[in-house]
This record gives structure tokens, sequence and C-alpha cells, in this order.
């Protein structure tokens, strides 16, 4: 019971006017809605939506600074331990269930919303280890299988994520959700196929290109070294500008009757593969 009063207490405190939004007309929450829904906005001002209390806490975690956070009527008690980690200059909002109903992207109970200022990264501001393993990603169209990939890119400990003539922007809100926050815990970058093929070759990152042509099984290749896994759109693969700069191409073995993967199933074998060999190399 002490834990939800201090909930309730820091809210109200945190409020600016101290009363509960109760209509989705409401200025804010209009505002909130237009940086969900339009990447223009979210371009324009420098602003994305974060949803969840756990994609919440990885983006506090990561330094993010979040300028100002609506919360249902109806929240959990577990929460206090998420708002007293804002800042006081953070502005928290209380609105109704029904309003976070038409404010919330994905169908949660979770009950917090929140407006965060945007920290875009350049290659220049990567920092590497000595043998860095990266995921390199041409074009990908579906925010979903972006999403699905940083996941996996988190759960492998890669180094970084970049993701080259991007056709969505890094902060869509189905991207954030399908992460769960790995958007937050994995280092990503935005750049064209041409600027990461210099940065890749001016640092000695080994390039692998996943094709079907000219190919090796991806487990007879080397990824002990710093390697920059790159895959492309599953419609069309990889452009001639990649396939030209790889070191080395390789496949994924497909037994049936179809010939290819969901992209972020396929990074996620290849990603693991390097963890394998390198924890089998570790041994020796």
């Amino acid at each position: 019971m002490q834990a939800h009063v201090l909930v309730r207490s820091s809210f109200v405190n945190q409020t600016r006017m101290g009363d509960i939004i109760s209509s989705v007309q409401n200025p804010k929450v209009k505002r909130l809605l237009t940086l969900q829904q339009k990447s223009s906005e979210r371009r324009k001002t420098g602003l994305f939506v974060v949803e969840g209390q756990r994609e919440l806490e990885h983006c506090i975690a990561a330094g993010y600074e979040v300028e100002s956070v609506y919360v249902s009527e109806a929240i959990s008690p577990n929460l206090s331990s998420l708002t007293s980690r804002l800042s006081p200059l953070v502005s928290v909002f209380s609105i109704t269930s029904q309003v976070y109903e038409k404010m919330a992207y994905r169908g949660s109970t979770e009950g917090v919303i929140a407006i965060v200022r945007a920290r875009p990264m350049s290659l220049g501001d990567l920092c590497l280890p000595e043998h860095p393993l990266v995921a390199v990603l041409e074009s990908v169209e579906k925010p979903g299988n972006l999403g699905a990939i940083l996941r996996s890119a988190d759960a492998a400990h890669a180094d970084a994520v970049i993701v080259c003539d991007p056709l969505t922007d890094l902060y869509n809100p189905n991207l954030i959700r399908s992460s769960i926050g790995a958007i937050f815990t994995v280092p990503c970058v935005a750049c064209t196929s041409a600027e990461c093929i210099d940065f890749l070759k001016g640092n000695g990152i080994r390039i692998l290109t996943a094709q079907l042509q000219d190919s090796h099984l991806y487990y007879d290749t080397d990824m002990t070294c710093g390697v920059a896994l790159v895959m492309g759109t599953e419609s069309t693969g990889l452009t001639d500008q990649w396939r030209q700069a790889a070191d080395a191409h390789i496949r994924i073995p497909m037994l049936g009757r179809l010939d290819s993967l969901n992209v972020s199933v396929s990074t996620a074998i290849l990603l693991f593969e390097a963890v394998r060999q390198r924890q089998e190399g570790a041994k020796k």
C-alpha cells in the first residue's frame, strides 16, 4: 500500500495542472498521437514516443532525455521505481483509462507512455572492440523485422547494428515495440551503404554478405575476427554494391521448397553462429 501512495504522490506533484486528462481532444494527447503516427513529425521535432514500462526503463538507462510521461489512472504500483529515476523537470500527466486506450499503440495494461528526445548516432560515435560483431541491414522495409533483429543483436551481444539506406525511421513505434527496447540497448546507426562500406573497410572489419549466389555455407566461414554480417531485403536481396564490396559470400542451407527465410530469422542464425565460433575459440 505504501508503494501505491508514493506513486500517486509523485505523479500528482509532477503533473503541471494537477488534473487528470480525460479527453483525446486535449492538445497534449493530440501532440503525442501525431508523433506516434507521423515520421515527418518525429524528424521535424526530434521527438518520439516510447510505450511500456520495460521499454522506458531501457530508454532511461541508456541516457535518453525524457520530456514528458503520461500515466493511466489505473497504473500498477510497481511503477514507483521507474518514476523515481526521472528528472524532477520531467512533466508527468495522469490520464483516464479511456484516454490511455486511445493513446496506446498496442494492447497493453502497463499504463505508461512517454515523449522522448531522439539521440541519433553516427558511425563516428561507435566505440567498437578489437574484434567487433556487427549486423548490417540494407533497405529493410518492415519496422517489425528491424525490431526483431535488434532483439537478436542484444541477445548475441552484438557491438552494433547499422541500417543502410533505411526505409523506416529508427524511432518508429512498431520498431520500438517489436524490439522490446533493444533499440536502446544496442548501438544503432543509420547511414548510406557507401558510408558503411568505407567505415567497415577503414576499420578492418570483414564484410560477409548473405546471398545464395557464389557463396559458402555460413558455418564454414570464420567469424571469430571482426565481422559485419550484411543482410538484404527478402524480395530482392543485396545490391551489387554490397556484393562487390564483400570479403566473402555466405548462405544458410535451404532444404525445403522455399529459397529464403525471414530476414530477422536469418540474421539471428548468423549472429549466433558467430557467438558459437567465438565461444568455441575461447575454450581452446
